[in-house]
């Protein structure tokens, strides 16, 4: 029997699952970061490699999507990565106060703890995710897409803020505390939040698919039939490139505004949130014209593209505006807006292409991609210093340093849009062949 689609109840229930994500995540990669460096003063690098650790752990997202796509049913992955990540997260603030007298053990517990976050994040958030393309009507991606990305950082808004105040005045155990409460609530809603939201298991499309896979070679066989697929191997491409141009930025653009323009640390502190809050615009924005484009053909790769060219139009702006004379607060704005709109229409994308794919490839492919992102944006990070350095050391020149950089990004994003309009108009052989699965069909 197919399961009827999710109605806007459904979507913001796995939106719930996305803010208790987020809350634990902001707790581990945020607040535990700003403690080892200031409170403790680690080395930056130290909190810096343990968040690339849990990047790196993402990578294996396709084998979390296979598993499910095997077992018929994603609540128990949902549940069980919530669970995983909320250990891991309480783990990680007992190795970070462990680390003020036994650093070198503290250090250790942390490693593991970023494992486990890693793992946490991979079989909860791609088993959201794979729900989503199952159960959401192809008219209401692009807003499903919007709403679960939102209320995601309003998980990061939300913890930050009454986390903050909890932990102050700072001290281990309170930093413990708050650690456990933040991970047991937020377990506790993604529980409420999926409970019946999946129905019940599709056993004929389980043991379909267990046979099918065993017969052809398992995961690993399953892994390679959907890279040969040119539709999911242009898509893991553009995914990669694009989410690396996305990110290489996030270390590099407040130091060039305070080298460039002369602004102060609070002032360019603000220049960070005025790019979120372009970022929010850009995605609420292509929500709700997804909403009212409904089905209309090539909307959501037209937006995928816009938005990767405008991307870089913002970026090489930012690089050109100390000889043009541009301020460049608006062209941060211009920026973040950019981002945001393409990022909710390449998860639309992603929503598109794995929900109407082959059932027994579903969780792969979005585990896939989902991989991808993860690798992409822990090293986009590390890329954009590391070259900004590279090209000082090699130039001697600051500020062409960061401009190179950022045209660098530029041209990243361009090649993301030509990736990009590849996948719109690909050939109809591959539209037939994306198309083979069940889709799901409005209920009565």
């Amino acid at each position: 029997m197919t399961p009827r689609p999710l109605g806007w109840l459904g979507i913001l229930r796995l939106g719930l699952l996305q803010t208790a994500l987020g809350a634990i995540l902001v707790l581990t990669t945020s607040t535990l970061n700003r403690v080892m460096v200031v409170e403790y003063a680690m080395p930056a690098a130290v909190p810096g490699l343990l968040v690339a650790l849990h990047h790196a752990c993402q990578a294996l997202r396709p084998r979390w999507g296979y598993a499910s796509d095997r077992g018929g049913r994603r609540t128990p992955w949902i549940v069980g990565g919530m669970a995983v990540l909320a250990a891991g997260g309480l783990l990680a603030a007992i190795a970070t106060a462990w680390m003020a007298t036994a650093p070198v053990a503290g250090l250790v517990l942390a490693v593991a703890a970023f494992v486990l976050i890693g793992l946490g994040v991979g079989a909860a958030g791609t088993n959201t995710l794979i729900l989503l393309a199952e159960r959401v009507e192809d008219e209401r991606r692009a807003p499903a897409a919007t709403i679960v990305w939102v209320m995601m950082i309003a998980g990061f808004i939300v913890t930050a803020a009454l986390g903050g105040r909890a932990l102050d005045p700072y001290s281990p155990e309170r930093l413990i505390a708050v650690a456990a409460v933040v991970g047991l609530l937020a377990f506790l809603l993604s529980v409420v939040a999926v409970s019946g939201l999946e129905g019940s298991r599709r056993a004929g499309a389980a043991g379909a698919a267990s046979s099918r896979s065993e017969r052809d070679g398992g995961f690993s066989a399953m892994l390679r039939m959907v890279w040969c697929d040119p539709v999911a191997r242009r898509f893991t491409l553009f995914i990669f490139a694009s989410m690396l141009a996305y990110s290489a930025q996030d270390l590099i653009l407040e130091p060039y505004a305070g080298i460039v323009f002369g602004m102060t640390p609070g002032e360019t502190t603000r220049l960070g949130g005025l790019q979120n809050a372009g970022v929010l615009a850009g995605m609420v924005t292509v929500g709700l014209a997804g909403h009212l484009a409904g089905r209309r053909p090539g909307f959501v790769g037209a937006m995928m593209i816009a938005g990767c060219v405008a991307s870089a139009a913002a970026l090489a702006a930012i690089a050109e505006s100390p000889a043009l004379g541009l301020p460049i607060r608006p062209l941060v704005a211009a920026l973040g807006f950019a981002n945001g709109a393409f990022a909710v229409a390449a998860i639309s994308m992603m929503m598109d292409l794995a929900g109407s794919g082959p059932q027994q490839s579903r969780g792969t492919r979005m585990g896939l991609w989902g991989a991808a992102q993860a690798i992409a944006f822990g090293a986009g990070g590390l890329a954009g210093t590391v070259a900004v350095d590279a090209v000082r050391w090699a130039t001697g020149l600051t500020v062409t340093a960061y401009q190179a950089v950022f045209l660098a990004e530029a041209v990243m994003f361009l090649a993301s849009a030509l990736l990009a309009l590849a996948i719109v108009a690909r050939p109809s052989t591959d539209r037939t062949a994306l198309g083979a699965g069940e889709r799901i069909t409005p209920a009565e």
